[in-house]
């Protein structure tokens, strides 16, 4: 409903313009004769007032300042007999959202002036609205769930991150979350309202890199029918996420690292330079330190990327964050599918703490939403909680007769070869020395020489 004060001392004339503006049902007209009546009233909020020129208790001019003193925001329209177009200047000169004058066509314009206006004000509303779902869904400590230590360290580093302009490299196993805390820092930083652009660079094939990072002109290639805006312009003023940026062609490294340095891109086929201000998050499940060693990732573009590094813990390195987390996602299923909450029973929990969840938090919602659509009862018991067969690989050997040193040797290397051979990774979720593994592993290689 839109709420209009109309303010005239013609009260005949006053009362035709209400008539005709309450013809439609969102309207709600007030009427006053005076601009002290108006005034005493303008805490019942109008979304736009009307204000005749030549009022008995008080000048236009003076109403209209008043007015905007009090709500600079209030959209006013003035109308009056004068024609004098010196006035209408200067009225709309202080901000009036339009000046009418009184003849036969004052009702149809008057009409077409706050079709105009209320439009504006549903779009502004929208757009607030927007904003504060936005702000609400991404406050970093709602969207990532957890206490755990390692948890406060992530939010300790994004608070870092949203201090300054610094590019951000986020590390972690896959399903651990890397997007959820780019977009986290994206959308609490000065930069929330400008672009947060994604690209997932395992899923572009090589040859389409550099036009989708830079756009192309038409007719720059076989196919090119129309210009196109890359990655880098959409993201612009705004975040660029890379993610998986280890899997980008070296070729194509380079072109990014002087993209970087040098603030600005020219488009495939074109000549014109375009600045850029973009913000770049970085993320992969690989360690990119060991991909520059192999010779798979520039140096200088690794220096030039990996800025604050985040370091995400897989879910088993989460103390009690598993059962938080599945309470979260028990909740939002139940939400989302409109029933009622469902509760999980202990075994349920014991269960969920027991498994290791190599795909993470990804994994868990998998196995939660499940549990919820499985559950009898409102209640999800240890029998609705079903594993997928990544975790049984890992634990075929435990039915095999072997030494517990074959044992001991199958499990180091089962870790080493899901950390990416990241030795200190696998000796701190082990609990075992740094040597303990080189050993194995130098063993391991002295076989195959002999062999």
């Amino acid at each position: 409903m839109t709420k209009i004060f109309l303010v005239d001392d013609d009260v005949f004339f006053g009362e035709m313009l209400k008539y005709h503006l309450q013809l439609n049902p969102d309207y709600e007209v007030l009427l006053f004769s005076t601009a002290k009546e108006s005034l005493a009233q303008l805490y019942k909020n109008p979304d736009i007032i009307c204000i005749d020129f030549g009022l008995p208790d008080i000048q236009g001019d003076e109403l209209f300042r008043q007015i905007k003193s009090a709500y600079p925001e209030l959209p006013i329209i003035v109308i009056s007999g004068q024609e004098n177009i010196s006035v209408a200047i200067d009225f709309l000169k202080q901000g009036a959202k339009d000046y009418i004058v009184k003849n036969e066509h004052t009702k149809e314009l008057l009409w077409n002036a706050i079709v105009r206006l209320n439009e504006n004000i549903t779009l502004k509303q929208e757009v607030e609205e927007l904003k504060g779902e936005l702000e609400k869904k991404y406050s970093f400590e709602k969207t990532i769930i957890g206490q755990s230590e390692s948890i406060k360290t992530i939010f300790s580093k994004i608070n870092k991150a949203l201090r300054s302009n610094i590019n951000v490299s986020i590390t972690g196993e896959t399903g651990t979350g890397k997007e959820v805390v780019a977009k986290a820092i994206h959308y609490n930083s000065p930069r929330k309202n400008k672009p947060f652009v994604a690209v997932n660079m395992a899923a572009i094939p090589k040859e389409l890199v550099e036009s989708e990072f830079f756009g192309h002109e038409k007719g720059a290639f076989t196919g090119a029918a129309e210009k196109s805006v890359g990655k880098f312009e959409q993201a612009n003023g705004g975040t660029l996420f890379l993610d998986e940026i280890a899997e980008l062609d070296l070729n194509l490294q380079s072109k990014l690292l002087r993209a970087l340095q040098e603030r600005e891109i020219t488009r495939v086929g074109g000549s014109q330079k375009i600045k850029l201000d973009v913000r770049l998050i970085i993320a992969t499940h690989k360690n990119l330190a060991n991909e520059v060693k192999k010779g798979h990732f520039r140096e200088d573009l690794y220096y030039r990327v990996v800025g604050l590094p985040i370091e995400l813990p897989a879910l088993r390195e989460r103390d009690q964050d598993t059962l938080i987390l599945a309470k979260h996602f028990i909740d939002l299923f139940a939400k989302e599918n409109r029933i009622k909450p469902l509760t999980i029973s202990s075994d349920a929990k014991k269960k969920l703490l027991k498994y290791s969840f190599p795909g993470n938090v990804r994994e868990l919602k998998s196995v939660i939403d499940l549990a919820c659509v499985l559950a009898e009862e409102n209640e999800i018991t240890a029998e609705d909680i079903s594993f997928y067969s990544l975790e049984k690989e890992s634990e075929v050997f435990l039915d095999q007769q072997k030494t517990l040193k074959e044992y001991t040797t199958e499990i180091i290397l089962h870790f080493l070869k899901k950390n990416n051979n990241d030795v200190i990774k696998t000796a701190k979720i082990l609990d075992i020395g740094k040597s303990t593994i080189y050993n194995l592993m130098n063993n391991a290689e002295s076989k195959k020489i002999k062999n």
